[in-house]
């Protein structure tokens, strides 16, 4: 069931290019195609990091490797991206949130978010990657979150992996500020979860 009617358009949009792409989990194979990223909670909230070019607090994510689910691209993607040991939840893969939106080079990102468990270390972005990495508490989370990660953030917030979180409020709604109130300039419709 959709969140919103935001991801209810991207749900509908999926499966519309899902039935006429050839290739849609191949970056290579055409503008439109399926990314991976990932919702990464612990026990202290939410880690996100500072996309090193889109200047903005994104959940981590990319594209598919050749042969890989997006549900590994997001696990991939996230370690490499947050220097973190992670693990999808107990049973496997859980698919959180569908987002489509534009991203670099006239691509159009499909994007699968999976819920990752991630434990109780401070990230350390490798070198290559965005060097800004944190944890953020839910309702931090959701005032500087790009505005397309909000629908994820609100979908992993009620998972039972989200509440054990220490953050100083479990009551805390993810809720957005007020538009450039983060001082990063108005909030993007991109969710960062491209590479290139």
């Amino acid at each position: 069931m959709p969140g919103d009617e935001r991801e209810a358009r991207a749900r509908a949009r999926l499966v519309a290019e899902l039935r006429h792409l050839p290739s849609p989990f191949d970056e290579q194979a055409g503008p439109v195609h399926v990314t991976g990223s990932a919702v990464v909670t612990g026990r202290r909230g939410i880690v996100l990091h500072m996309h090193k070019r889109l200047h903005r607090w994104l959940q981590p994510g990319g594209h598919l490797e050749p042969g890989e689910g997006p549900w590994d691209a997001a696990l991939r993607e996230s370690q490499e991206e947050t220097g973190l040991v992670l693990a999808h939840p107990v049973g496997g893969p859980r698919l959180l949130h569908v987002d489509v939106h534009d991203a670099a080079q006239g691509h159009t990102h499909l994007d699968l978010r999976y819920l990752l468990v991630a434990p109780d270390r401070d990230p350390t972005p490798p070198p290559g990657e965005s060097p800004e990495a944190r944890w953020f508490g839910w309702g931090e989370a959701g005032a500087v979150a790009d505005e397309a990660l909000l629908g994820a953030l609100r979908a992993a917030r009620l998972q039972p992996e989200a509440r054990s979180a220490s953050d100083s409020s479990l009551s805390d709604p993810v809720t957005p500020c007020p538009s450039g109130a983060t001082g990063k300039g108005p909030r993007s419709r991109h969710n960062g979860a491209d590479r290139t």
